[in-house]
């Protein structure tokens, strides 16, 4: 099942579409980016985060190019953490933290260069995991510093969608394509009137209207201070 979940300029966070797909492919995917647009999606979203879906990235710079992207960390983590012996993960886990909880891009890219540094020797291919999305990990930076936690991760789809696990697994029989996009509407749905608006409202209508931010604070009001 493919699912995007937007926000809008006061924070509040809305399913915008989905559908049952094949895979996770290029064409799947963009189908239904090109359904958000004939349903009035016109205006490019500024930034899009998902996990290592490859199709996923491939349809959005063919339907909205100007969309940053930004690779969420829990998947990122899992995907490193994967390719390291078990008795190296805790370390490990620690290091790839202290990337991501950095309070601006220069220490993050230290503290990953750090990472490279001491487990390329031995685990050349969790290194090269993390390295091979440096950029699109750190583009959370750009932007005000209250959406880090939001832009960081997926969590709002993964635990919108942990209800829906939940019921699959327990249901007999084989689902339909009809079925199955139904309970998930009704059961996101049901979810969504739990969600909470996303931290740093005041700060969305900036990012909307074009404001530049460096490392979490808007520039403009930067300068200004220093003036």
């Amino acid at each position: 099942m493919l699912v995007i979940i937007g926000a809008t300029p006061e924070g509040k966070k809305e399913l915008l579409g989905f559908q049952a797909g094949p895979r996770e492919s290029a064409q799947s995917w963009k189908e239904l980016l090109v359904d958000l647009k004939a349903r009035g999606f016109s205006i490019a979203p500024e930034i899009a985060v998902g996990d290592g879906a490859l199709g996923f990235w491939k349809a959005l710079d063919e339907a909205f190019p100007s969309t940053r992207h930004q690779r969420c960390w829990v998947h990122k983590t899992l995907n490193v953490l994967d390719k390291l012996p078990k008795s190296v993960q805790p370390n490990a886990h620690k290091d790839l933290r202290e990337i991501w909880m950095s309070p601006d891009r220069a220490k993050a890219d230290v503290a990953i260069t750090t990472f490279a540094e001491k487990y390329a020797a031995k685990y050349p291919k969790a290194v090269d995991c993390l390295l091979k999305d440096r950029e699109t990990l750190l583009t959370f930076f750009d932007f005000p510093a209250e959406h880090w936690t939001h832009l960081r991760t997926s969590n709002p789809i993964e635990s919108a969608f942990a209800t829906v696990r939940h019921r699959t697994v327990r249901m007999k029989g084989a689902l339909s394509q009809d079925t199955a996009r139904l309970m998930v509407f009704k059961l996101v749905m049901a979810a969504s009137k739990s969600w909470r608006r996303l931290q740093g409202q005041n700060q969305l209508p900036k990012v909307v209207s074009g404001v530049t931010f460096r490392d979490g604070i808007e520039v403009a009001a930067e300068k200004k201070s220093a003036a």
